[in-house]
């Protein structure tokens, strides 16, 4: 159970550092070991508080780069989608779900990092569909970043827009996915490794140039696709 313990610890600290360095990837890195101390059930409503919070201070230092409008395309369909699939999906085995929307993630960075561009996917199709894909994921996993990874690697924001526009979507999702599925207060040791871990980022992420961030989300998005094939196959 101690090593266990530790894991979290260092999952946490360091999911929270490529938040605030990227602008996504703490449920992505803290979810496994999470789920796995806590449970599929609390675990899921421990990673959304922690990850909204993970989302504040980041936010506090650059909410004036936030793209309000592609935030607010993202952010509809999450809104209004999130409270029905929870309905939808309880008590049901989710594990297909999951494992089809990994692989499209997957297939999807690849393509992205290949050079490939979607004009519609910048737009409002692919906000929606983007944002849809991000509620799913979020309910079944608490893992909603991929989609959203995607769609923003597919934009011309530079880092520091696509930080702080991740950090408003995942924020308000996180906080409406936590009431959905249930409130549960994280261990204050879960708190400060995410503390750590935020300090630790913020001293960084002003210095990732806009390829490296690029790839770093890239990155992130096709190992949370990647995790969701292999913890559900």
């Amino acid at each position: 159970m101690e090593i266990l313990i530790a894991l979290v610890v260092i999952s946490i600290a360091a999911g929270a550092i490529a938040q605030a360095v990227t602008g996504m990837g703490f449920s992505l890195v803290s979810a496994p070991a999470l789920l796995a101390y806590l449970g599929p059930r609390e675990g899921v409503a421990v990673v959304v508080v922690l990850a909204a919070m993970s989302s504040v201070f980041p936010l506090s230092r650059q909410w004036r780069s936030v793209r309000l409008g592609s935030a607010g395309a993202l952010l509809l369909p999450i809104l209004v989608s999130t409270p029905a699939i929870a309905m939808a999906l309880a008590g049901a085995d989710t594990r297909l779900v999951a494992v089809a929307a990994g692989a499209a993630v997957v297939a999807g960075v690849v393509l992205l990092a290949r050079g490939a561009s979607w004009a519609w996917f910048r737009g409002l199709p692919g906000a929606l569909a983007a944002g849809v894909a991000s509620a799913v994921l979020n309910v079944v996993g608490g893992v909603g970043g991929p989609p959203v990874g995607m769609y923003a690697a597919n934009t011309d924001w530079n880092p520091t827009q696509t930080r702080a526009t991740l950090q408003f979507v995942f924020l308000v999702q996180n906080l409406v996915t936590a009431v959905v599925v249930g409130l549960v207060a994280p261990a204050w040791w879960m708190v400060a490794a995410l503390v750590l871990g935020t300090v630790a980022g913020a001293s960084l992420m002003t210095r990732v140039s806009a390829a490296v961030a690029r790839l770093a989300v890239l990155g992130i998005a096709g190992l949370g696709g990647v995790s969701l094939v292999l913890a559900n196959v």
